[in-house]
């Protein structure tokens, strides 16, 4: 018998033991398995359809617009990502009262379209990654693709969209939800997001901050040498909390040269109050504008695909995707600490 009572307790502790020892379950990374969703060919594959000439340089509210943005729902659809919760469909209808307001450029109705990937234990908190999927259309004759502008955009926020929806499957999914925003507009006064801000389907108050993408797909006369730079806008505006997000990643994850050349609120364009992150800015939402400056195709029939950097884009959209990720996951809510004022 007590030869069986030291068998039967040495086989207890060998279990414990083995138990103890065993690798527990970890939470994946950006880095170590979802950043490298962010694919080259993807991007490519639908860049080249959203800056067609098919799509007739994307006029807010034309059919060449409307035409991409059902290009962009397709991709959701067939990504199984879904529309918010609360929303009838992919589309926030935006109304031509609202978007001749200002201007009276006699624009016809459009839309924004958004997605959305509920979070694991925050969903009442939203991270929104904006991008404008309008252009300019089509003057005197010719078709001003916007590859660049803001197409390198647009297939970015589908791309991390995607990334953060293969983590939910798998079971790592964001903490905070996902608003994935392309908004309408931009072009002619950032109307899209300013009417997304006085008709927000979340509360703004829940809103923790927006990653705004505009133009990462290209290089400018600044950096005539490498495409292996990033300019942040707005990082430390509202919140230290999110300049450090964005410092810190990008040494874990991606090592861009991280350019705050524009970040000068004295510098004289203004790119802060031009792009979309404006309008969540303005309301107190932690904002960063990624962008990689402009070049000699800005705004002319020349922002063509067959200019892009598609390692350049590729690179900046993983940084998108671990900014968005680390404010996604992080155990507290971004600080708001300062005024942009």
């Amino acid at each position: 018998m007590k030869t069986n009572f030291i068998k039967r307790h040495l086989w207890l502790l060998a279990f414990v033991l083995i138990g103890c020892s065993s690798p527990k379950p970890t939470t994946k990374t950006a880095n170590s398995n979802y950043i490298d969703y962010i694919a080259t060919e993807s991007l490519k594959a639908n860049l080249t359809v959203i800056a067609s000439d098919e799509m007739e340089g994307r006029e807010t509210g034309s059919e060449g617009q409307k035409k991409a943005g059902r290009f962009i729902i397709d991709f959701y659809q067939k990504n199984g990502i879904a529309f918010p919760k609360g929303a009838k469909s992919y589309y926030q209808p935006v109304p031509a009262a609202f978007l001749n307001a200002k201007y009276n450029e006699n624009l016809p109705d459009s839309e924004n379209i958004w997605a959305f990937i509920e979070g694991t234990e925050k969903p009442e908190e939203i991270v929104v990654v904006s991008a404008h999927y309008d252009h300019v259309g089509i003057k005197n004759g010719e078709i001003y693709n916007g590859a660049d502008d803001d197409g390198s955009g647009t297939v970015a926020i589908m791309e991390i969209a995607k990334a953060f929806q293969i983590a939910k499957n798998e079971g790592n999914g964001p903490k905070r939800s996902i608003l994935i925003l392309h908004v309408t507009g931009e072009e002619h006064g950032l109307h899209g997001s300013r009417y997304y801000s006085e008709n927000p389907l979340f509360p703004l108050k829940n809103t923790v901050a927006d990653v705004n993408i505009d133009m990462i797909g290209r290089r400018d006369d600044f950096h005539k040498d490498s495409n292996n730079y990033i300019y942040v806008i707005g990082s430390d505006y509202l919140s230290s909390d999110l300049y450090t997000i964005c410092e810190s990643v990008n040494t874990k994850f991606t090592q861009l040269a991280l350019d705050y050349k524009y970040n000068d609120k004295k510098d004289p364009n203004r790119f802060y109050y031009r792009s979309d992150h404006y309008n969540f800015a303005k309301n107190g939402i932690p904002s960063v504008f990624l962008f990689s400056g402009t070049h000699a195709d800005y705004h002319k029939p020349g922002d063509d695909v067959e200019k892009i950097e598609f390692d350049a884009l590729t690179k900046r959209t993983k940084y998108a995707l671990a900014i968005a990720w680390e404010i996604a996951n992080r155990e507290q809510k971004l600080v708001v600490d300062k005024s942009d004022k």
